[in-house]
């Protein structure tokens, strides 16, 4: 997707770009420079205000400074007619040369075109372009459609975070970036991470809000959403799983005077899976087919992938049989694999229609309703099995860990007429991987052989995969011997995944030595490393119990702007300390991390109680007990977690338990380990009572039985010894409620 470059006529203007000329504008003067991208820019609402000035100053440079005058308006020519001619490398050189700032023009055109070219140097370039305005507070010479154009760039060169700013930026300046710029960044936001199809939702509504303030549609009908727009934002609500939110922006495409094509009922089966509604997908192909809409391989492709999402490979086997055999009735054959599952589970099937919106299927689905008074459809005609259809199917025989059958059908791809049924690279990977996570390398490898063999060429994928099953089973060495033949064979660099792979698998043979050795190769040779890439280190030294060089390794994380450090990250920092008993230490951490708007999740607490039961601190377990305890009675399940209050709510996992009332019942504090086996209970995990009562003889067998402690000591131990009392109570061992005296048979054999 590309937009258009700015026009080449002489009287071209910011003022004049399609994207700001179609709506009123005010003037606004510069503001100072700024910290973020998402601040750093505020356009002028009024361009052509910017080839004005004040006469007094004209007058006085003149009279000041002719000849430097007489030479910026040459270069600014030479620099405009070079871009006129679309020679971009000399007009950047010569801005590079250029003391002072040239005209809007010049630099919207300038970066338009080192945008639209879209390589790492060229985006780099304009960047710079937009960071030097910045730092001189005249972002306002630059016009939407060069703002678009780098937008685009970033976001088809992965700086998502960068685009969307610089997208809500131009928002909030008076702008109304093209359509094809916005709709391109949110197409990546749909199926981003970290909350990426919330934002992708937040943006569409924003644009389509101002776009609709706006009777004249001729003024905005480069800004306007189109069909592609909408099934980015679609894809987004899938991804999410809101039916109701789907709906919705599904009924307002006619209000665009837009239709729901092909693509728009491919995310609508992607939607049905997400809302486990398998018995729907058949009403999606059928609806489809109604309303004349021509159908694509894409389509069977989602639908196969869905049912083996669902795990129904049956269906799927029944459908790649029937369309070897050139029938077109795939419809009744998915309307019989419903009834089948209706019949099988009738409860559960009417279970699940109620708790997931009916109401909003049957308005996407209207035939829905009339599903028994018609018959099911055929297709326009006949569609035969393609090599991603075979493979879609294999990776349902993989997830099932059936190699057999996975192996079975690459062979049946070989003995395929057609072409397009043939097995690709793609196959012969999904097999490698099937043969790999059931530990089978060297059948893999010969896999591999025949790719090579026959003229498939492998991927990096392919090799990737390779490389984690050399890792997993332990075979370092062959690991190492397989990337440098991906290099020097195959001419296949290795990628930022591969080394992560092999930093991991040190971390397996416990070799933290090289793992450093790889990451730093890693950097040597240009791969920058990923967030995984430094968690994975700091797991290393983590593990070999060399937490301060951990902590040398997530400094450097904080210091890469590519990389975010996350929850998981601050926690293996933690787990470090956590290994070696220091428990002041690993405290520190959490502080950092509290103070950084993180908080502490089970996988913290768990690391810390096993720092503190190593270092034999129970006093600081009853401190993390207490915090633990609170966040557990909170009540508000549905608070942000990036709410300000210390108390979010947590559910205490086993291990985190257990821990905790190891330490209790070992320093007899009996009371707080009754309310942790409550929570215990509480939370369907069963105590380990046998373990315990092997703690209380051990340790605790002769409490109390002084005969010469003072009065006040014996005072003091008096509510001690009732909470040991309830605690034998609760272990079922002899007590005080029972009135015997509680003894227990050395020779008994759980003991």
């Amino acid at each position: 997707m590309n937009l258009p470059l700015p026009s080449s006529s002489p009287c071209s203007s910011p003022s004049s770009s399609p994207l700001t000329s179609s709506f009123p504008l005010t003037l606004r003067c510069p503001s100072p420079p700024l910290s973020t991208i998402s601040k750093l820019i505020r356009l002028s609402r009024l361009h052509t205000a910017t080839n004005h000035f004040n006469p007094t100053t004209k007058d006085l440079s003149l009279a000041t400074s002719i000849p430097t005058s007489i030479t910026s308006s040459s270069n600014d020519q030479t620099l405009l007619s070079l871009l006129r001619q679309r020679k971009t490398e000399e007009a950047w050189v010569l801005y590079t040369q250029t003391p002072h700032l040239p005209p809007p023009t010049c630099l919207s055109r300038l970066v338009s075109q080192l945008s639209y070219q879209n390589t790492p140097l060229s985006l780099r370039r304009a960047q710079s372009i937009l960071t030097r305005l910045r730092h001189e507070c005249q972002l306002h010479r630059l016009d939407a459609n060069s703002l678009g154009l780098l937008a685009v760039s970033a976001t088809k060169s992965g700086q998502l975070s960068y685009a969307f700013s610089l997208i809500n930026s131009m928002l909030r300046s008076g702008y109304l970036p093209h359509v094809k710029a916005w709709s391109a960044v949110l197409s990546r936001l749909a199926s981003a991470p970290d909350g990426g199809p919330t934002r992708a939702l937040k943006l569409f509504n924003t644009i389509t809000r101002r776009v609709r303030r706006f009777s004249d549609v001729t003024m905005v009908a480069d800004s306007r959403p189109d069909t592609a727009a909408f099934n980015n934002v679609l894809n987004a609500c899938a991804n999410l799983g809101d039916g109701k939110m789907f709906l919705k922006l599904f009924e307002e495409m006619p209000d665009f005077g837009l239709e729901p094509d092909i693509l728009t009922y491919n995310i609508m089966i992607k939607l049905c899976a997400r809302c486990n509604r398998k018995d729907l997908l058949v009403f999606v192909l059928e609806r489809v087919i109604e309303k004349g809409i021509p159908l694509c391989m894409t389509t069977l492709h989602s639908l196969v992938a869905a049912y083996v999402g669902f795990g129904d490979l049956e269906t799927v086997e029944r459908m790649v049989q029937a369309m070897r055999e050139g029938r077109r009735d795939l419809c009744k054959i998915l309307r019989e694999a419903n009834l089948e599952d209706f019949n099988e589970d009738e409860e559960n099937e009417v279970l699940d229609s109620s708790q997931i919106g009916v109401s909003v299927f049957e308005k996407l689905l209207p035939n829905l309703v009339e599903v028994s008074n018609s018959e099911p459809p055929l297709l326009p005609k006949v569609f035969a099995p393609d090599s991603r259809i075979f493979t879609t199917l294999m990776k349902g025989y993989m997830k099932q860990g059936r190699v057999t059958d996975t192996v079975r059908m690459l062979e049946a791809m070989r003995c395929q007429d057609d072409s397009k049924g043939q097995p690709d690279h793609i196959t012969y990977t999904t097999v490698i991987s099937a043969l790999v996570k059931a530990g089978s390398m060297d059948p893999a490898r010969q896999v591999l052989a025949e790719m090579t063999r026959i003229g498939v060429p492998a991927n990096r994928i392919t090799y990737n995969i390779l490389l984690k099953g050399y890792c997993q089973q332990l075979q370092i060495d062959k690991a190492k011997e397989l990337l440098k033949e991906m290099a020097d064979d195959v001419n296949i660099e290795p990628d930022v995944v591969s080394y992560n792979t092999l930093i991991d698998g040190c971390i397996l043979v416990d070799d933290s030595a090289g793992a450093l050795a790889f990451f730093n190769e890693m950097r040597t040779k240009g791969i920058m490393p990923t967030k995984i890439s430094y968690t994975t280190l700091m797991k290393a030294f983590a593990l070999s119990g060399q937490p301060k060089l951990a902590n040398k390794v997530f400094d450097e994380m904080l210091k890469d702007p590519r990389v975010k450090a996350d929850l998981v990250a601050w926690n293996m920092l933690l787990e470090g300390y956590c290994r070696l008993g220091l428990v002041d230490e690993a405290k520190t951490v959490i502080q950092r991390m509290k103070e950084n708007g993180f908080h502490p999740d089970v996988a913290t607490y768990g690391s810390l109680a096993n720092g503190i039961s190593l270092a034999r601190k129970p006093g600081e377990a009853l401190l993390l007990w207490k915090e633990v305890k609170e966040r557990w009675e909170v009540k508000g399940e549905g608070e942000s977690s990036n709410s300000d209050s210390p108390l979010l709510p947590l559910k205490p996992d086993e291990e985190l338990l257990a821990t905790l009332a190891d330490i209790c019942v070992r320093a007899a504090f009996f009371q707080k380990a009754l309310e942790i086996v409550a929570c215990m209970e509480e939370n369907g995990i069963p105590p380990n009572k046998t373990k315990y009562k092997k703690i209380y003889v051990e340790m605790h067998s002769r409490m109390f039985t002084s005969k010469h402690a003072s009065q006040a000591r014996q005072d003091r131990r008096r509510e001690r010894k009732r909470a040991a009392e309830a605690f034998k109570f609760w272990l079922g061992l002899p007590n005080s409620y029972y009135g015997s005296e509680w003894r227990l048979d050395p020779g008994d054999p759980d003991y």
